[in-house]
C-alpha cells in the first residue's frame, strides 16, 4: 500500500467574508456590567445570543399574555419549593402574573411541610438503610386525611389540600403555594403516580380517594389548558410526568374543539430531557406559537426571568 501524500487545497473556491450571511455580529454582542446596575440596566448588558436571546424572549412574551388578560399556567416539580422559590411563586400570583398551578405528588408533601414545621426536604441517604424514610407521622395523617376530605366534599386534591391548610392556620403558611392560592381561590392541580409519593406507604392512604381527587385535578387542568390560547406554559423541573399530563390534556381540548394552536410553551430546568423537549417544547407548538427550553438551576433562573418579564412590563405599560 502506498502511503498517501498530503492533500492540496490549492484551487479552492473561496467567497469574501464580506458577503457571508453570519450569526453573530456587534449588535448582539453583550455590554459591560458596572456595580450598582438595576435591574434594567443588567438585562440590557445581556448578549442578543442563544440562551441570554431566549431569556428576554421568554420575558417579553409572558409580559405580553399578562397585558391582553391571556392565560399563564406553571407545571412545576416538588425541586421548586425545596429550593426555596415559593415567596416569589406567590408573590406573583398575587400580582396577577401567574393564573394557576400544577404540581406533582410531591409538590403537597414539600409545601404542606413547610406549612406546618417550617422546613422540609429529608435526608433520605441518613434514614433509608434502617427503613425510616418518608414515615414522617404528621405529614402522611394530614395529607392522607386532605384526600379524604376531597372525596367527601367532591374536590381535587390540590383545592383540598389548600383549604385544610387554611383550616388547620399552620404557623407557616404564608409560605405555602397551596394555602395562599386556596385563599385567592386560584386552581393549584396535582397529579399523583401512585407509589410514587412517601404519604402513600402510610397506615391511612386510600388509593382510590387519591385516584378520585388527583383524576378530578386532571378535568380542573384540562379546563385551565383550555384556555391558553395565546398564553404561556411553564414547565418547571418535571421530566416525565407534568409533560405526559399536559400532552394528553392538550390533545383532549383540541378533540373537544377548544382552539389552542398560538401558545408559549417554557421548558426550565437544569439538564435537557426528552419528554419535556417533546412533550412541552416542541409538538404542543407544531400548530403555532413558540416552544422554548431555558437551562439553568431554578433558584437562579426562575427569578431572573421573573425579573425580566415585571421589567418589560413595566416597559409595555409605560
Amino acid at each position: 500500500m502506498t502511503y498517501p501524500q498530503p492533500f492540496s487545497f490549492k484551487g479552492l473556491n473561496t467567497y469574501s467574508l464580506y458577503d457571508r450571511k453570519s450569526k453573530v455580529s456587534v449588535e448582539d454582542l453583550g455590554h459591560r456590567v458596572d456595580a450598582g446596575f438595576s435591574m434594567r440596566e443588567f438585562l440590557h448588558t445581556l448578549p442578543n445570543i442563544l440562551g441570554a436571546r431566549d431569556l428576554l424572549d421568554v420575558a417579553a412574551r409572558w409580559a405580553q399574555a399578562v397585558k391582553e388578560g391571556k392565560k399563564v399556567i406553571v407545571a412545576m416539580g416538588a425541586h421548586v419549593i425545596k429550593v426555596g422559590l415559593t415567596p416569589l411563586l406567590i408573590d406573583l400570583m398575587e400580582k396577577g402574573l401567574i393564573h394557576g398551578f400544577a404540581l406533582n405528588g410531591a409538590g403537597i408533601i414539600h409545601d404542606s411541610e413547610l406549612a406546618m414545621a417550617g422546613k422540609t426536604s429529608e435526608d433520605v441517604a441518613s434514614v433509608l438503610g434502617c427503613g425510616k424514610f418518608g414515615a414522617a407521622r404528621e405529614t402522611g395523617k394530614f395529607l392522607n386525611d386532605a384526600i379524604a376530605f376531597a372525596s367527601r366534599n367532591g374536590i381535587g386534591l390540590g383545592q383540598a389540600v389548600g383549604r385544610q391548610l387554611l383550616e388547620k392556620a399552620f404557623p407557616y403558611n404564608q409560605y405555602s403555594l397551596l394555602a395562599q392560592a386556596a385563599a385567592r381561590q386560584v386552581p393549584v392541580t396535582v397529579h399523583v403516580a401512585v407509589g410514587t409519593d412517601i404519604i402513600h406507604i402510610h397506615p391511612n392512604a386510600d388509593g382510590a380517594k387519591i385516584g378520585e381527587a388527583t383524576f378530578y385535578d386532571f378535568r380542573i387542568f384540562c379546563s385551565l389548558v383550555s384556555s391558553l390560547q395565546d398564553g404561556v406554559y411553564f414547565n418547571i423541573g418535571s421530566a416525565v410526568l407534568l409533560p405526559e399530563v399536559f400532552l394528553k390534556a392538550l390533545t383532549a381540548v383540541r378533540n373537544l374543539g377548544h382552539e389552542v394552536n398560538r401558545i408559549t410553551t417554557v421548558n426550565m430546568d437544569f439538564m435537557r430531557q426528552y419528554r419535556p423537549l417533546t412533550n412541552v417544547v416542541s409538538r404542543p407548538t407544531l400548530e403555532g406559537g413558540k416552544g422554548f427550553n431555558l437551562t439553568g438551576h431554578h433558584e437562579i433562573m426562575l427569578p431572573l426571568l421573573a425579573a425580566a418579564m415585571m421589567e418589560e412590563l413595566e416597559t409595555q405599560r409605560s
